[in-house]
């Protein structure tokens, strides 16, 4: 396939099961492709019935689809993709069969580690701490994601006003919660607001805060109740979703160690990196694999009590990722 500036549109099919940090892997890919090459994206989204959602892949058909799924399959007279870049378990019985029923037109990407029928896909874009082999297979530090320069800027206008003024040094704090490998009690999260609210006030500056939809309530209500005196913002989800922002604002960001997504967004901007320990609930190597592999670039630290500043090279392996999904392409 050609790609080029003199070339059609690439057509890239962004496929998960729709839930907003699943689909922004894949849509954050298919997007850096368009950086590099004219493309018109589609996003599909895809749900199993209830009664087939367990079944493993092999034994799902798109007759199993939950009636509100997107379909994922032309339209008549429509042409396959060019490009499909898919995300989550969900899509996996979709994409394994995308190149035959495509007759070889459509690149397949799959995000994440699929562990099943890696050998089905043109390309997997795999977290490195996954530790996923193949030749197929493009390791990336953490997970491809939206976080770009303009985006954040683009973020930063709606909240300009409220976040412009804010005393600095500005700290972001991204909450997660409980998780198979950790869990955020409620005495933890009192424990960490309190090593926050002690860090930001004695570097005299303010915060702003957001939690994830993985938060227990009674963690965001005791970080809250700590850290509501302090200058800045504590998003409560009404509105717009002030993350960018937070993330454009920012001279430190602190991220718990539960999400991978969260720290290797952060550690795209360039900005220094604090991880807030949570309570293990088993065995978390992958995560301490990334954590590490974030160090070993400069990008974070493990949270000490101090917002000790450092600069390191923003991570930009998104856009690595959509370099090698384009010269693939070219090669196919």
């Amino acid at each position: 396939m050609e790609v080029g500036a003199d070339q059609p549109p690439l057509s890239v099919w962004v496929v998960s099961d729709g839930r907003a940090g699943i689909e922004n892997q894949a849509l954050g890919l298919a997007e850096a492709v368009q950086r590099l090459s004219p493309s018109v994206i589609t996003v599909k989204r895809i749900r199993w019935r209830p009664l087939f959602d367990k079944l493993p892949s092999a034994l799902k058909t798109s007759w199993m689809l939950d009636l509100s799924s997107d379909s994922t399959e032309p339209a008549a007279g429509e042409a396959w993709p060019d490009l499909w870049i898919a995300t989550g378990r969900a899509t996996l019985p979709m994409s394994a069969r995308v190149r035959a029923a495509s007759g070889g037109r459509t690149f397949v990407v799959q995000t994440q580690d699929p562990r099943w029928r890696n050998a089905a896909y043109d390309l997997i874009v795999a977290p490195a701490h996954d530790r996923v082999e193949g030749r197929n297979v493009l390791s990336i530090s953490g997970s491809p994601h939206r976080v770009t320069p303009e985006r954040l800027a683009e973020g930063a206008a709606v909240f300009a006003d409220r976040l412009g003024p804010l005393p600095r040094p500005r700290v972001a704090a991204l909450i997660g919660g409980r998780s198979k490998a950790f869990d955020l009690t409620e005495a933890r999260a009192a424990d960490l607001a309190d090593r926050i609210a002690g860090a930001v006030e004695a570097a005299g500056g303010s915060l702003m805060l957001t939690f994830s939809r993985r938060t227990p309530e009674a963690a965001k209500a005791a970080m809250t109740a700590r850290l509501a005196h302090l200058p800045g913002l504590i998003w409560d989800g009404a509105g717009a979703n002030p993350y960018f922002a937070f993330l454009n604002f920012a001279d430190h960001v602190l991220v718990t160690e539960d999400s991978a997504n969260m720290a290797a967004e952060a550690a795209s901007t360039g900005k220094p990196v604090h991880i807030l320990p949570m309570i293990p609930l088993k065995p978390a190597d992958k995560f301490a694999r990334l954590h590490a592999d974030l160090r070993e670039r400069g990008a974070a630290r493990p949270f000490d009590g101090r917002l000790e500043s450092w600069t390191y090279s923003p991570l930009a392996e998104t856009e690595r990722a959509a370099r090698a999904v384009v010269e693939r392409l070219v090669r196919s």
